[in-house]
């Protein structure tokens, strides 16, 4: 099924599978063997279709925020191993691998900028890194959105809480992209929800109420957040997900949307997005975030 799709693996305290078709991260285990990334068991490994689950990297555009295809480009080529990734440091305990992606003639003609795109992907003991960076080698200016579009595995979505955009705007794109502001003191899940919140903090978590364990996702350069679940309905009628798998996930995706990055020739932008995990427990029937958030 994936004879066509080159794998890279990295191993230090977890395992993680990279492959070179969509510069996607699709498996995150930890020191015990858990998967912390979702997966569909109907995902397509048969490019140029997208593969549904893991970390999609979106670019250059995120959804239909521009006039290119949904979620841009970078997700259905293919990269190769960078050569030269610096001037990132190393990482110290860490094992990592830098891709690249360079665009063909094709995308030229679709999206007309010369650009590198590198990932820098870093598994360390229950951490997994992902820094982007994209440098415009065109003659032009360019602008672009972006997001690291992370699937997360969960337990039950019902049990799911995610804190730390309460208060913020966001634009709802089950609205036409209408701007609302979160009035919850934190996001629960009865519903399909798929929103892009505004001027993020720099940690979100995501509490699995029925695992006792919680995501950080710590994120630099990225100042908005996709938060997604296609609950039953849209399920039915994605082709490459199961009806029931929206139960088994949710999306949080650092991303950059509401103003696009703009590059002169020659800069050079760089993300980051942290993912780690703690145990939680609970106190007075709820877990308590705060030490997850500030601490």
């Amino acid at each position: 099924m994936h004879g066509l799709i080159s794998r890279l693996f990295l191993t230090i305290m977890g395992t993680l599978t990279v492959l070179l078709y969509g510069g996607q991260v699709i498996s995150w285990k930890n020191e015990h063997g858990e998967e912390l990334l979702f997966l569909s068991n109907k995902a397509l490994f048969k490019p140029p279709k997208a593969i549904r689950g893991g970390i999609p990297i979106c670019f250059p555009q995120l959804g239909s925020f521009g006039s290119l295809e949904q979620h841009g480009f970078a997700r259905n080529r293919t990269w190769a191993v960078d050569s030269s990734p610096s001037p990132l440091p190393l990482a110290n305990n860490k094992s990592t691998v830098d891709l690249i992606l360079k665009p063909t003639d094709e995308d030229m003609k679709i999206w007309p900028r010369s650009f590198e795109l590198r990932l820098r992907v870093c598994l360390g003991p229950g951490k997994l890194v992902l820094i982007p960076r994209v440098r415009n080698t065109d003659t032009k200016p360019f602008s672009f959105t972006f997001a690291l579009h992370t699937y997360l595995s969960v337990s039950d979505i019902s049990e799911v809480r995610v804190e730390g955009l309460e208060t913020l705007d966001y634009f709802d794109n089950l609205n036409e992209k209408k701007r609302s502001t979160e009035q919850a003191d934190a996001i629960t899940f009865d519903d399909e929800v798929d929103r892009v919140y505004l001027s993020t903090p720099t940690k979100i978590a995501i509490i699995d109420h029925e695992k006792k364990r919680t995501y950080e996702l710590r994120k630099e350069g990225l100042p908005d957040a996709v938060v997604w679940n296609p609950w039953d309905k849209k399920s039915k009628a994605i082709p490459d997900f199961g009806d029931e798998e929206y139960k088994q996930m949710v999306c949080i995706e650092a991303a950059a949307v509401e103003h696009a990055i703009v590059l002169k020739p020659c800069e050079e932008w760089k993300g980051r997005q942290e993912l780690s995990t703690v145990s939680s427990s609970y106190f007075s029937g709820q877990l308590d975030p705060l030490r997850v958030l500030h601490g």
